[in-house]
């Protein structure tokens, strides 16, 4: 098993590069921008059909009036998501762009925007339709962010602009700059939807469902399933936010399906496609990548090993909430040859059983979006629409998740306590870390030349006064808790500075306001771009690998120091 691990940990690096690559980081960061209208628009189907459940069924006038808010919304996730994309590959490829000749990000919204509109929508009276500016047009919305970009690149790198006098305002002449790459975008797009209305007599968005239907099937079977969240859960086990690499390529899949679930379910027929955001939330990855929600339980209840105890009990909250960094990195889970069949193999058996229950035992599929962080078993129930059959699954795959990972428990636990035993030990991985990292970090305010702080550089407490730190993750969870532990210790020492959490990808332009911008383990192999981004802005930037990074999080004075040392080496550098 040791070897097989090693040898997957030699195709890292190529992984790596794949979870950087900017299209499939576009589509992801797009997406993320997107979420409030997802999760706002799910609330008002959760008010219009979950009653029927409970056979309660609104009339068709109070129907519409709690759907608009729906259709106006949703109902156009494919043209926001066709601006967001654009914009976060446009910030992409600015990076290797000169300083003084960027892509205009606004424009190329905008650009994408009207490109998406000419091949996707058709005229009707007095207006056109919107069937392909829901969920249904989302590869289509890709498909048009990427080639407008790519034609903004082209126009900007080569001078192909309209250039005015140096005595022009530049707001003026960005505008002129972006006629010709503009217009150049809208001909072709506009070209290219006549030859393809003339040649197959529908819109190209139709075509790209049509084309992709087949996969969208192989998808859904039970081969489909393994290979993606098989491959979420291998490419967490070396390190890489597995999803950051697998999403990408099956999300539009997973909100066609969604949308098509909800429709059949309106209709009085069951919701029967599987690949859906729940599926991979509440399913596949109770408690995060890896299936971890029973296994963290059982460390924290079942041990016998002091250590796993206190990681288990540390851990258990955030998991319940699908933030599952502090039993991964702290156990650790990940590159640990114990649990690579329990880790990859959980995902993959809840997903099979989720599908013979929808298949054969006749229960709805996921018809509503939830926030992520919603706990496992919650999400199911109310994600399926409630009912007997969710329930039982629910505890069935929570059960099943024992059973899976029980016998590789034991054999960890059973290693763990003889190490334990052989250092001759009887405290708690708690406050074994605690004495460890307990490094003499004095008040800011003390004024004691013993202070070592104080002796290095006697000006400290202005280096963190009125510092504003921000803490990047995936999706925001993980962040939070290094975020939270940095504001507690501040507060706890007088010191005015600020923290903030938010996901890689929504942060760019947030770039400006922050001191300091610090990069979770699992979006670590993100720090060349964002260095770039920082550099620019003269910020400084600094990756955390996984065990150093969660005893941060568990002990808000080590990473008040932490962070104090980092600034105070900005300070020196820059004297």
């Amino acid at each position: 098993m040791e070897t097989l691990v090693r040898q997957i940990e030699k195709w890292k690096p190529f992984f790596e590069k794949i979870s950087r690559n900017k299209y499939l980081r576009a589509i992801r960061d797009g997406f993320i921008s997107a979420m409030p209208i997802v999760l706002f628009s799910s609330i008002f189907m959760l008010i219009a059909f979950v009653p029927n459940i409970f056979d309660f069924k609104w009339s068709p006038e109070i129907e519409a009036i709690i759907l608009k808010p729906y259709n106006y919304s949703m109902g156009i996730i494919a043209l926001v998501v066709t601006a967001t994309t654009a914009k976060n590959l446009t910030d992409s490829l600015n990076r290797n762009m000169p300083k003084n000749n960027q892509i205009n990000n606004i424009s190329t919204m905008i650009a994408a925007i009207v490109c998406f509109l000419l091949i996707s929508v058709d005229s009707i009276e007095g207006g056109f339709a919107n069937g392909y500016m829901g969920s249904k047009g989302l590869i289509t919305a890709f498909i048009s962010a990427f080639a407008v970009c790519n034609v903004y690149k082209v126009c900007v790198k080569n001078n192909v602009t309209i250039k005015m006098p140096d005595a022009v305002p530049p707001n003026i002449s960005q505008t002129f700059k972006d006629i010709i790459p503009f217009g150049v975008s809208a001909l072709l797009f506009w070209l290219f939807d006549l030859a393809f209305r003339n040649i197959f007599d529908f819109n190209f968005a139709e075509g790209v469902i049509l084309f992709f239907q087949p996969l969208f099937t192989a998808a859904d079977g039970y081969l489909g399933l393994a290979i993606i969240y098989g491959a979420m859960s291998l490419f967490w086990f070396v390190g890489i936010q597995g999803p950051s690499i697998v999403e990408p390529a099956v999300s539009a899949i997973y909100y066609v399906n969604i949308a098509t679930n909800l429709q059949l379910f309106q209709n009085g027929e069951q919701a029967v496609n599987i690949l859906t955001p729940g599926a991979q939330q509440f399913v596949a990855t109770i408690g995060g990548t890896g299936a971890t929600l029973i296994i963290t339980l059982m460390f924290a209840f079942l041990s016998k090993s002091k250590e796993l105890k206190a990681i288990g009990k540390a851990s258990s909250v955030p998991v319940l909430f699908g933030v599952n960094e502090p039993i991964l990195f702290g156990a650790p889970l990940i590159l640990n040859p114990i649990f690579f069949i329990p880790f990859i193999g959980a995902p993959i058996i809840n997903v099979w059983l989720f599908k013979f229950f929808v298949d054969v035992v006749g229960m709805n599929s996921f018809m509503y979006v939830l926030p992520w962080t919603t706990p496992g078993p919650i999400g199911i129930v109310l994600g399926c629409g409630m009912g007997l059959l969710t329930i039982a699954f629910a505890a069935l795959i929570l059960v099943v998740d024992f059973v899976i990972y029980y016998p590789f428990f034991k054999v960890y636990d059973k290693q763990k306590v003889e190490e334990e035993n052989q250092k001759e030990t009887d405290k708690s991985f708690e406050n074994t870390v605690n004495s460890t990292n307990k490094v003499a970090f004095r008040e800011i305010s003390a004024t004691k030349t013993k202070d070592p702080v104080q002796r290095e550089n006697s000006t400290s407490k202005d280096i963190l006064n009125n510092k504003r730190v921000l803490v990047l993750c995936a999706g925001g969870g993980t962040s939070g808790l290094l975020a939270n532990a940095l504001s507690k210790a501040a507060k706890a020492n007088n010191i005015d500075m600020l923290t903030a959490a938010n996901s890689y990808g929504s942060h760019v332009d947030m770039l400006e306001d922050f001191d300091l911008v610090i990069l979770a383990p699992q979006v670590a192999s993100n720090y060349e771009d964002l260095k770039k981004d920082t550099d620019r802005l003269g910020k400084k930037a600094v990756a955390v690998e996984g065990k150093k990074y969660i005893e941060l999080t568990r002990n808000p004075e080590k990473a008040l120091e932490f962070t104090l040392e980092i600034l105070n080496n900005v300070v020196k550098e820059r004297a």
